[in-house]
């Protein structure tokens, strides 16, 4: 083989062979590759060995790692090479673990670089270096006891002497294949000038390979110390007074791990599953083949009705195959990130607050949001946060600069007792022991004067509220006299106001602020504006002109930071260097404030986000829920998620080609592959992907072609997909954030109120491909589903203390309209081009994923069997019909399978989901309810909006406000809404009643038939209950559904003593001749 000079390196075993050195520009790149590597799993920069030589773990491919992360992959991890997998070898110097190869050699730093009896000699090494030359044929022939060359990169130290000089002997050279460490030349016989053989050479061009000299080493530790942190044990036991033990490998470890449900509860889980299928096809297997004739339109009805139900437990049930929680390390993060006397290298976030109405989501709710915002446990210099007026409220704005104000002493106080939550309405009003871990005596007083002032802040805030109820005829102007440009909330300009974050503005410490950006969007008559997804990416555009972060926090006004290391618990997944980088979003669950212990409208939603979520966790992610959610800038604006470099495939190339071990020929083989990504580009092009970021820079260059666009082309493509911004253009390309330099704050002011402007998006991927999707009033479920389709995926963090608590409506019609509203997105998606039914094939959308996405559009349509299904008992119990026929010993046997089923699968749901029993009954009744009114009317308000255009706007939910403990709750409120379920249990009382009152009649034959329709109509009314309690109204007024049930049980007694009659005798009444002729 003519190798051209150059030195080979491979691996018999994988079948590989590498030309080091093949022209001056591999030269080039091997010498930048030596210097300056960085680790691949933790980005620091990969440390020279004590040999000076860059530290290499794997001799198959060289795959950058530093030593604490393979000597941690060696004694917790998988111990293989990350990139070809090959199983790590012990280096010297190492640790030993378990099936480590038997080494009779001297395990020691300081001899292994002597040579022993059984070391290389230095004839060796001179028959290494003649073959080397053999190969490299322009070498100079060399006298007899020429010295070894001085390999060196770069010039050549002069304090360090010429006998501690030593050669990298090429793997091939060493006998068997076994590595060779340098070798260190101390003989004082040997000649100490240095005689290169070619002097002229660079010594790049022998690849890899350094000198060895101790002379190194205390240079060496020193920068390693310079990383090395310590912690001191006190009181441990195990250690002894003033032991310090190195803390480098619990930085570089990774910040957050997955945590699987114990076997002992998933694997039942996962088998009652599987025999509940067995069940169902069996129990399906009997109603078909036994149709009841005399009744045969309610069988078919109901049995129609219970496959479409089987069909959605199914979406519903397989998504759970893999749940799985999460733990974070933050102490890892700061290890990491926040070095002691540097600056934090957390990223910077920019967190987003979305209003529309302050009459109905109160100022004081919203301001508490934005100061639990400013007070997080985050530097400040990067944190940004921006408030929506979607309704352009001076009522809103003024609250707002009444929160700048008040934050300058509530963010310094938070920060420096540590108090939880930040949020000062719930920090005061929260019944605890504020003094627990408090140790500074200035701390009550400090808390009592921030109290006042909480209170003043308050009465300021109410009064601006009692101003705003009734607006002036000439409209609302400002202190300068200029008229309120919001006056018109469906006309009127964009506007923005920076609070803090400016220059000279600072807490009463005189400490540095997080900014505080007001925003309300432009809006004109004729334009779609898109609700709330359109004012979120107007957000993203004004952030992006501003301050640019790499990651985005969306909260609703309600939703305040309960745990002040939110922005850090998500950080754990978003800079993880392992897995971080395909990561979307992080979704936290929704916690709620002011809800009753009892929960009767399941406004805690447990069973979704403890249960459900967590199994989508262990697919591709939990889908987005529209508040507590940390994005990645990048994702959303529409970028694919960046493509795992697959490691090579082991071929063998021993065998001829017709061999079948080979599958067939390599023809074959190439023209499937081919073939295979033409498909995958055609389905990418269907569905209209957004490119990578690297082909948007650099432009789709094909193979072979020269050609490259220009950069005003490539411009004009940008600005096609981004809109006519140059600024924001250019802060998109940046992967990483950040702003222009030299940009003053009136230029980028000017270019972010015309990122606002209401005609920007036009002709832009916005909304279609780029930010929130529009298309739905739950664009939180399309914008999640977009991503996932993208190929990325998203993580649900549960933190032991709630990252985030909101309010939720308590009383029955406004939950009842919030459902609604999220019922009518899922009619919208689903009738879409959207729909994931689909949409999406060839992206990275994994088939679970798909199917817990088909779910969520799916659900509303459960409503029409639903209601017919509720209806049968009392149409049987009226006319003595029945939808099963007489009921064999079979027969009864599946139904008490099918029904023992399904309570234990629910109860195995509640042991790994730590779901209680209330929350998982609560969760079935509002099913029934909701499934019953609001899913039924969201199909008939979402058909005629997407068919024939007839626009429903939804109710903002109204926020609860501090008028009494649980005054909602019972609070009654007339809405259509309210008809269905109440027809549904008016007929099934009636129902009832008729089917024991003909029961008493007829005697007590009449019974046993009577057990499965009553069964049915009372499995109705009781997952009905909480809708009667409601309709009721206060608990005060309890005795009426007494008086209701009363007159029910009153009814039965009734009937039940007019058939027994005790004054009648048991044989029967008397008759005697009583001598009258009545005739």
């Amino acid at each position: 083989m003519n190798t051209g000079g150059r030195v080979i390196a491979g691996s018999h075993n994988r079948n590989e062979f590498v030309l080091i050195n093949a022209d001056e520009n591999a030269r080039i790149r091997s010498v930048q590759e030596l210097k300056g590597q960085t680790c691949e799993i933790c980005r620091d920069e990969i440390e020279s060995t004590v040999d000076g030589e860059p530290f290499v773990a794997c001799n198959e491919c060289a795959f950058p790692v530093c030593r604490p992360c393979y000597e941690y992959e060696r004694r917790e991890g998988n111990q293989a090479c990350p990139q070809c997998k090959t199983r790590y070898k012990r280096i010297k110097g190492s640790p030993r673990v378990e099936n480590d190869e038997e080494e009779d050699d001297v395990d020691d730093i300081d001899n292994e670089f002597e040579y022993g009896g059984n070391g290389i000699g230095f004839d060796q090494v001179s028959e290494g270096v003649s073959v080397s030359r053999r190969h490299s044929g322009d070498l100079d022939s060399a006298p007899p006891g020429s010295q070894i060359p001085l390999l060196t990169y770069g010039d050549e130290d002069i304090e360090i002497s010429s006998d501690r000089h030593a050669l990298i002997v090429p793997p091939s050279l060493s006998g068997h294949g076994s590595r060779v460490h340098p070798a260190s030349l101390s003989d004082p016989t040997i000649a100490a000038h240095p005689r290169p053989m070619v002097p002229q050479k660079d010594l790049a061009v022998y690849g890899y390979g350094s000198v060895a000299w101790k002379g190194r080493m205390g240079g060496g530790k020193r920068k390693q110390n310079e990383k090395l942190q310590v912690v001191k044990h006190e009181g441990d036991p195990d250690f002894e007074d003033g032991d310090d033990i190195p803390m480098m490998d619990e930085g570089r470890q990774p910040l957050s791990r997955k945590i699987p449900i114990k076997s002992s509860k998933i694997n039942p889980y996962r088998m009652l599953i599987v025999l509940r299928l067995v069940i169902l096809s069996l129990f399906f297997h009997y109603r078909i083949l036994h149709p009841v004739k005399d009744a045969y339109a309610l069988w078919l009805t109901s049995v129609i009705c219970e496959i479409w139900f089987a069909v959605s437990w199914v979406l519903d049930q397989f998504p759970k195959w893999y749940p799985i929680e999460r733990e974070t390390y933050l102490d890892r993060l700061s290890l990491r990130y926040e070095k002691e006397g540097k600056p934090s290298e957390l990223s910077p976030v920019d967190v987003f607050v979305s209003t529309v109405d302050p009459l109905k989501e109160p100022p004081l709710i919203t301001a508490n949001t934005v100061l639990s915002i400013l007070a997080v446990d985050y530097p400040v210099d990067k944190v940004a946060c921006y408030v929506s007026d979607d309704g352009a409220a001076m009522l809103t704005f003024e609250a707002l600069s009444e929160t700048a104000e008040f934050a300058r002493k509530w963010v310094p106080f938070c920060k420096k007792y540590c108090i939880e939550p930040r949020a000062p309405e719930w920090y005061f009003c929260h019944k605890m022991d504020y003094l627990k871990n408090k140790v500074h005596p200035a701390f009550v007083r400090e808390r009592r004067a921030m109290k006042r002032d909480y209170e003043e802040f308050k009465v300021k805030i109410n009064a601006l509220v009692a101003t705003a109820q009734k607006v002036p005829e000439e409209g609302w102007t400002m202190q300068d006299g200029t008229p309120w440009p919001g006056n018109s909330t469906r006309d009127h300009p964009g506007m923005i106001q920076v609070f803090l974050g400016s220059d000279g503005v600072r807490d009463v410490e005189n400490n540095e602020l997080p900014r505080l950006v007001y925003v309300s969007r432009e809006k004109r008559p004729g334009f779609d504006h898109h609700k709330k997804a359109g004012a979120m990416n107007s957000l993203i555009r004004v952030s992006g002109v501003l301050s640019n972060a790499p990651y985005l926090l969306n909260v609703d006004c309600d939703h305040y930071i309960n745990n002040s290391k939110a922005l850090r618990e998500a950080m754990c997944f978003m800079m993880d260097p392992q897995s971080g980088k395909k990561i979307c979003y992080v979704q936290f669950p929704q916690r709620f404030d002011g809800i009753d212990r009892h929960d009767r409208y399941s406004n805690r939603n447990v069973v979704f986000f403890d249960i459900n979520m967590k199994g989508l966790d262990g697919l591709q992610g939990p889908i987005y829920v529209g508040t507590g959610c940390v994005f990645r800038r990048q994702a959303l604006y529409g970028f694919d998620a960046p493509k795992k470099k697959k490691a090579p495939r082991k071929t063998c190339n021993c065998w001829p080609k017709w061999c079948f071990l080979c599958c067939g020929s390599r023809k074959n083989r190439k023209a499937k592959t081919l073939a295979a990504a033409d498909k995958k580009k055609k389905n990418r092009e269907a569905s209209k992907q957004i490119h990578a970021l690297e082909n948007i820079e650099e432009g789709p260059v094909t193979k072979g072609s020269n050609v490259e666009l220009s950069s005003e082309a490539m411009q004009l493509k940008l600005e096609k997909k981004f809109g006519q911004s140059p600024v924001f253009v250019a802060s998109a390309r940046m992967q990483n954030g950040g702003m222009a330099r030299n940009a003053s704050p009136a230029c980028l002011l000017k270019e972010a109120i015309q990122v606002i402007s209401c005609g920007y998006e036009d002709k832009t991927e916005w909304g279609k491909e780029i930010g929130w999707i529009y298309g739905s009033v739950t664009e939180d479920i399309l914008t999640g589903f977009k991503m996932h389709s993208h190929g990325w995926r998203s993580v649900y963090c549960t933190p032991k203390l709630p990252a985030f608590k909101g309010s939720a409506p308590i009383n029955l019609s406004d939950r009842l309209h919030q459902v609604l509203r999220w019922a009518l997105g899922s009619v919208e998606i689903f009738l879409s081009r959207h729909c994931p039914i689909w949409y999406g094939y060839g992206g990275g959308l994994k088939w679970l994923e798909r199917l817990s996405y088909i779910n969520s559009v799916v659900y509303p349509w459960t409503s029409l069997p639903l209601i017919v299904y509720c209806s049968l008992p009392a149409i049987c119990l009226l006319t003595g019909k029945f939808i099963v026929p007489e009921i064999s010993n079979y027969a009864s046997i599946l139904f008490m399978a099918l029904f023992s089923s399904i309570a234990v699968t629910g109860i195995l749901e509640m042991q790994w989901g730590k779901v209680g029993i209330d929350d998982w009954w609560r969760n079935e009744q509002f099913w029934v309810i909701g499934g019953v009114s609001a899913h039924l009317f969201a199909l008939f308000q979402g058909l005629p909006k997407v068919l024939a255009g007839v626009d429903t706007n939804f109710t903002v939910t109204s926020k609860a406000a501090d008028d009494g403990e649980f005054s909602d709750l019972y609070l009654f409120k007339w809405t259509s809404l309210l008809i269905p379920p109440t027809t549904l249990l008016i007929i099934n009382v009636i129902g009832i009643v008729v089917g024991i009152s003909d029961a008493i009649s007829n005697g007590y034959d009449s019974w046993g038939p009577l057990f499965g329709r009553l069964f049915f109509a009372l499995w109705v009314v009781i997952h009905l209950y909480p809708f009667l309690k409601g309709l009721l109204g206060k608990q005060d007024r309890m005795p009426t559904i007494i008086v209701v049930w009363s007159i029910l049980l009153a009814s039965i007694l009734t009937l039940l003593w007019v058939r027994v009659n005790p004054f009648v005798a048991k044989g029967g009444p008397v008759l005697e001749i009583c001598g009258l002729d009545c005739l």
